[in-house]
């Protein structure tokens, strides 16, 4: 995993180069080790299976990886779908800058303010930016069809659809409702040496239980500054900023 995260540093382009750095280690606030990613157990399909957010945003890394813009911008669209914060960010970006898709800045902002939607300072940072460089028609373009990607994306919606498919992995698990869960083992691929571990982690509630789950990711992603967002854009943000000009409100508690 290190090696392919340093090939990943030295492909990427400059926009998307912060948030790629740390796309594949969300987990590493609160997990058993430095990056829990780079434990087989959290690469298995049973484990991925109940993780889409995460599947797809490595697949999308993956074809990034491969210089396949076109195809990643699909597979962080599918993540987004999950509420992945990261990938609906990096599709922000994608927009902004033309990168494997049409450029479209209005859009951009739109999904940008959707990643910035937990109050994520990183994505606020990125998204005030966004948001000084549109003119007035473009900015008025965003409110027009930030809605359409709320509906479709926003937290309303994706949250129900990751708890769904977290609920339906788990639950077929061997062991995971027989008390064997902590007897059972689990073994890694072939290109892993096919070592035996033991697999409290990979059964840990805060993988699997969707408020835990939601809490690691905001503790990973809460108050990083994210990739072309400067420190003093971070630091310069207001506390009155809304958590999102298209749909309003304030950030969640």
């Amino acid at each position: 995993m290190k090696t392919r995260m340093k090939s990943r540093r030295g492909l990427v382009g400059t926009a998307l180069l912060g948030l790629l750095l740390y796309c594949a280690a969300s987990f590493a606030a609160s997990a058993a080790t430095d990056d829990p990613l780079e434990d087989p157990r959290l690469h298995s399909a049973g484990f991925l299976r109940g993780h889409p957010d995460l599947r797809f945003r490595l697949n999308g890394l993956d074809s990034q990886d491969a210089g396949r813009a076109t195809e990643a911008f699909g597979f962080f669209q599918r993540a987004a779908r999950y509420g992945d914060k990261p990938s609906q960010a990096v599709i922000a970006e994608m927009l902004w800058d033309g990168r494997g898709v049409a450029r479209n800045r209005a859009l951009a902002y739109a999904w940008m303010d959707l990643a910035a939607e937990r109050g994520y300072t990183g994505f606020l940072a990125l998204r005030e930016r966004y948001w000084a460089a549109m003119n007035q028609a473009e900015r008025a373009e965003a409110l027009r069809t930030g809605d359409e990607v709320f509906a479709q994306y926003g937290d309303a919606v994706a949250k129900p659809r990751l708890a769904g498919a977290m609920r339906r992995a788990r639950n077929s698990m061997t062991g995971s409702r027989t008390g064997m869960k902590l007897d059972m083992k689990i073994y890694a691929g072939a290109s892993e040496g096919s070592a035996q571990f033991d697999n409290r982690l990979f059964y840990d509630d805060r993988f699997w239980d969707p408020d835990q789950y939601q809490a690691l990711m905001d503790r990973a992603w809460k108050t990083r500054r994210i990739g072309s967002a400067r420190r003093d854009e971070v630091r310069a943000l207001p506390d009155s900023l809304p958590r999102s000009r298209i749909q309003g409100g304030g950030f969640p508690e």
